[in-house]
């Protein structure tokens, strides 16, 4: 998967990207910063060298301790409905390979990312790629309980599927803040929850997917 060293990205690689980003224009992402971001950043560094030529299919793929690189579309979905600005501080749960992140990251955001896996943690700590982005930070940590020490966040993400939402994430979202988290236990419906300015929310059911579940606690 992820690799110390850096890695090729050449004319090939490019055109995969763009092919890409042109297939998820047509699922529906509008949000032209957003498929710039992910036209951006060479996917084939996060898998594997024996991937290179599918890392641009739009499909997730397996990735170290029993966890996935999410689909692109899923990643432009969740994004999109983000509305990130540049500077917006940004709660993460589940870092994972660091793709999401690194989008995030791309659009100007400060990404605190909470990672429960300490293989993966540790793992990702070697990834040369993420030098591009002193933006991102990462905790080893547990999802459920956010980052207290560092709220309260503009926006939240959450790229594994909570059973419900959880609570104390949405109290660490700021007034006029969004939270976008994937719900239900056998199969998700993506819920946006926006908080108004009086500290009011708001929860809107989205669209169908597949995610890993979000656990609690830490992974050693």
């Amino acid at each position: 998967m992820l690799h110390s060293k850096p890695r090729e990205d050449n004319y090939l690689h490019k055109g995969l990207r763009k092919q890409l980003v042109q297939g998820l224009r047509e699922k529906g992402i509008k949000d032209e910063r957003v498929l710039a971001a992910i036209e951006a950043i060479p996917r084939h560094y996060f898998l594997d060298a024996a991937f290179e030529r599918i890392a641009y299919e739009d499909r997730a793929f397996p990735i170290t301790a029993n966890q996935t690189i999410s689909q692109p579309y899923t990643v432009a979905y969740q994004t999109q409905l983000l509305e990130i600005k540049k500077f917006d501080k940004v709660l993460e749960i589940g870092t994972g390979s660091a793709y999401q992140a690194c989008v995030l990251a791309e659009l100007g955001a400060m990404v605190f990312s909470i990672e429960r896996q300490r293989a993966l943690y540790d793992f990702v700590g070697q990834f040369f790629f993420l030098k591009n982005y002193p933006n991102i930070k990462r905790f080893y940590g547990d999802g459920y309980e956010g980052l207290q020490t560092y709220a309260p966040f503009d926006k939240v993400i959450v790229t594994a599927a909570a059973p419900s939402v959880p609570p104390k994430l949405i109290e660490q979202l700021k007034p006029n803040g969004i939270a976008v988290i994937p719900v239900g236990s056998d199969g998700q419906k993506m819920m946006r929850i926006t908080k108004d300015k009086d500290g009011r929310v708001r929860e809107e059911e989205l669209g169908d997917f597949i995610f890993v579940p979000m656990l609690s606690g830490k992974n050693k």
